[in-house]
């Protein structure tokens, strides 16, 4: 019972939460996390009362179950982005700059971190360090799209950043299994070229070989089925049995075969997406069913934030370092590679700003990390929850602010939230018009 009346607290925490936020038209994954922090051990839960709230962080591990299961879900979601119609109609721009700004935001944050280890080694590990690097390169696209929708941008910056955001949490996992090998083999002192090149790319390669063979048996098994409740059935029962297979692994001498969840269900979804003819409609019907189950494991993120971590100031400073080290790796990398592939200025100058939101994927990233790396994983938790907070709060609105500065936000642009016209700073205009059109406004309450 107290399990159950926690979760239905954090759920409604969450729920009214986005209608505070609401007004500061903040995106709904800050209203989560925020209200997680409330309803946690550093808050609400001091009162010591069961099932109001979580008393203490080993409340919040316990839904780790849970908070596993979002996660597939999340990656099988980012997998089904990936049809071949839409990966060709990307083109070699976007790839290039999706690739190039994960990459270089990672290596920056990592040699940051490095350097702060050398200077406070008793503080922060090197494989925190090289972890917190690949954590660095997912970019949160919910928030950055959100805007777009809102202010109804269009242009060559809008154009180009919505391929790049969806290749971009790809690589980023890519990346993060990379470096949790690494990790792993710094924390075991065993360091060789098995541990740090053979095992993650086994990992790597399992994980995507695991995640292909579900997802032709998800294709060949929805053949069976005709409505789509009974899909909806077979789609979760597949993501569940992928996280749980994902779980596995062996010791064959010195040699680890792991697989990684977020790898295993995002390839699931890609092959499924790619095979199945009514895959799309059946991924809208999804989202809708784990629309709760996404609220409560962004609720339960922030109530796992351990705030005396930051209780040092040096900590603080590691929070500081990894936000400006991945801000200018995120702006230059996408900088450098549109100029190098000859884009138009305005997406050279201002494509870098509306790629700094970190939410989900992030998220999902430190919760592995925390579950593998021990002590250095709550390091890697805590840092990253607190980064992802100051994206969302600043994120979208650095992402308007450059939109607007790009001209593909139009002066007098009205808000799809209210239906009101928005008066853009600086303009000096105030425009009347009427309301959306319902379709619309639900569309971007969807996201």
């Amino acid at each position: 019972m107290t399990i159950l009346t926690s979760i239905a607290v954090a759920m409604v925490a969450g729920l009214l939460m986005t209608r505070v936020l609401n007004v500061f038209h903040l995106p709904d994954v800050t209203a989560y996390l925020i209200a997680g922090i409330l309803i946690g051990p550093v808050c609400l839960g001091r009162l010591g009362i069961a099932g109001l709230g979580f008393p203490g962080f080993g409340d919040v591990s316990r839904m780790d179950l849970l908070c596993n299961l979002a996660l597939g879900f999340i990656a099988f979601a980012i997998g089904t982005e990936f049809m071949l119609p839409k990966l060709k109609s990307i083109g070699k721009q976007a790839t290039i700059i999706a690739v190039f700004q994960a990459v270089l935001a990672a290596v920056l944050v990592a040699a940051a971190l490095a350097a702060l280890h050398v200077v406070m080694p008793d503080r922060l590990s090197l494989p925190a360090a090289i972890t917190l690097g690949a954590v660095a390169s997912a970019t949160a696209p919910a928030a950055t799209l959100m805007v777009v929708r809102q202010y109804k941008a269009e242009g060559p910056v809008t154009n180009m950043l919505l391929p790049v955001v969806a290749l971009d949490d790809a690589v980023g996992l890519v990346l993060f299994a990379v470096a949790l090998g690494v990790a792993k083999a710094l924390q075991g002192g065993a360091l060789s070229f098995v541990s740090i090149a053979v095992n993650p790319l086994l990992e790597i390669l399992g994980s995507l070989v695991l995640g292909s063979a579900l997802g032709w048996l998800l294709d060949f098994s929805e053949r069976f089925f005709h409505s789509n409740r009974n899909r909806l059935i077979l789609m979760t029962a597949a993501v569940t049995l992928a996280t749980a297979l994902s779980m596995l692994h062996f010791e064959l001498g010195a040699v680890h075969i792991g697989f990684s969840s977020l790898l295993t269900n995002m390839m699931m979804g890609t092959v499924f997406c790619n095979c199945c003819p009514i895959a799309e409609d059946l991924m809208e019907r999804e989202d809708k069913w784990t629309a709760p189950l996404y609220c409560l494991f962004f609720v339960l993120s922030g109530a796992a934030l351990r705030p005396d971590v930051f209780a040092d100031s040096a900590m603080v400073g590691v929070g500081a370092v990894y936000i400006l080290a991945r801000s200018c790796g995120k702006y230059f990398g996408a900088g450098w590679s549109a100029a190098v592939q000859h884009c138009e200025p305005a997406v050279v100058r201002y494509l870098g700003v509306t790629l700094l939101p970190q939410a989900g994927v992030a998220l999902g990233m430190s919760l592995a990390a925390s579950e593998q790396l021990g002590a250095d994983g709550a390091v890697i938790r805590s840092i990253t929850l607190f980064s992802v907070l100051v994206y969302e709060l600043i994120g979208p609105t650095l992402t308007k602010l450059a939109l607007t500065a790009a001209g593909e936000i139009v002066p007098g642009a009205r808000d799809a939230r209210t239906g009101r016209v928005r008066r853009i700073p600086g303009s000096g205009q105030r425009r009347r018009g009427s309301t959306w059109p319902a379709r619309l406004h639900a569309g971007a309450r969807k996201k």
